[in-house]
C-alpha cells in the first residue's frame, strides 16, 4: 500500500534499444543535461557496464568506488553512490564492468526483476527531489535491462536512421509487452527519437517518412543530427550542452527536453 504522506516520486524513464551505438548513452547525458539546464533535478543511472555514461559525464573510472552494482544488489548508503556531476542540478550513479556480473547474480535472486525498482523507490531517495531519473540500459535485453523497465513508467527508444532500424524495434517491443504483463502493467512507451539524422541523405528521409507512418506520435517531432560537436563532446567529459552550447546537437536535445515536458505536462493535465 503507497504512503500518502510521501512525495511524489520522480518520473522515471528507461532508454533502451537493444542494438549497439544507436545513441542510447549520447540521448542520455544530453536529455539529463537538457531538463537540468531547465532547472530540473536530474539523476542519469548507468546501467550499462561499459560505464560509458559515467565516462561522459566526467566521473572518471577511479572515482567510482560504488556504483549501480551496490545500487541494486547492496545496502549501501545512498551518498556513497550518488554522485554529483559538473553539471548543475545533475546526478549520476555510475557503473563499471563489475555490473557485467549482475545478471548472473540476478538469476538466483527470487526478486530479480524488481531491485531496480526498489532502489529507486526507497525512502532515502525523498531527500534528493529529483524531477527526473534516466537509466542508460546496456544494449541488450538482458536482466538488467528488464530491471530497468520495471523500475521505469516509461521507455524512450533512440533509433538510428539507417538501413533495418524499423525491424529491430519489434524485439524490444515485445520485450516491452511482456513486462507490462508480466511486472509493471503500467509501462508505456515515452517515445521513438531519431538519431544521427542527415537531412542530405535519402536514407535518414526514407526511415523517418517510415517510422512516422508506422508509429504516429510515439515518433518524437526533435530529431538529432549527425553533429560533430556531439560526437567530440564524450571525448572532453561533458555534455554537448557544456561543450558547445550553441551547437546543432546542443540544439536538438533542448528541444527534446522541451518536447518531453510538453508531453508529460499533458499527461498530467
Amino acid at each position: 500500500m503507497s504512503d500518502p504522506t510521501r512525495p511524489a516520486g520522480p518520473k522515471i524513464i528507461a532508454i533502451a534499444n537493444q542494438k549497439g551505438g544507436v545513441g542510447k548513452t549520447t540521448t542520455t547525458i544530453n536529455l539529463g543535461a537538457a531538463l537540468s539546464e531547465m532547472g530540473l533535478n536530474v539523476l542519469v543511472v548507468d546501467l550499462d557496464p561499459q560505464g560509458n555514461a559515467s565516462t561522459g559525464l566526467g566521473i572518471e573510472p577511479e572515482d567510482r568506488e560504488y556504483t549501480t552494482y551496490e545500487f541494486i544488489l547492496e545496502d549501501i548508503a545512498l551518498d556513497q553512490v550518488i554522485l554529483k556531476t559538473s553539471t548543475k542540478n545533475l546526478s549520476l550513479i555510475p557503473a563499471t564492468v563489475d555490473l557485467s556480473s549482475a545478471d548472473m547474480e540476478l538469476i538466483s535472486n527470487e526478486k530479480r526483476s524488481f531491485l531496480l525498482h526498489d532502489a529507486l523507490r526507497q525512502r532515502g531517495m525523498d531527500a534528493y527531489a529529483f524531477d527526473y531519473i534516466l537509466i542508460d540500459c546496456p544494449p541488450s535485453l538482458n536482466l538488467l535491462t528488464v530491471n530497468a523497465m520495471v523500475a521505469a513508467h516509461s521507455v524512450l527508444v533512440p533509433l538510428q536512421s539507417e538501413f533495418f532500424a524499423l525491424e529491430g524495434l519489434s524485439q524490444l517491443m515485445l520485450t516491452i509487452r511482456e513486462v507490462r504483463q508480466s511486472a509493471n502493467p503500467d509501462l508505456r512507451i515515452e517515445g521513438i527519437v531519431l538519431t544521427m539524422y542527415d537531412a542530405r541523405n535519402n536514407l535518414s528521409q526514407q526511415v523517418e517518412a517510415d517510422a512516422r507512418d508506422n508509429l504516429g506520435d510515439l515518433v518524437f517531432s526533435a530529431v538529432i543530427p549527425r553533429n560533430v560537436r556531439l560526437s567530440e563532446a564524450p571525448s572532453y567529459a561533458m555534455p554537448v550542452l557544456s561543450y558547445d552550447t550553441s551547437s546543432k546537437g546542443a540544439a536538438a536535445y533542448r528541444a527534446l527536453a522541451a518536447e518531453l515536458m510538453k508531453k508529460n505536462e499533458k499527461l498530467a493535465a
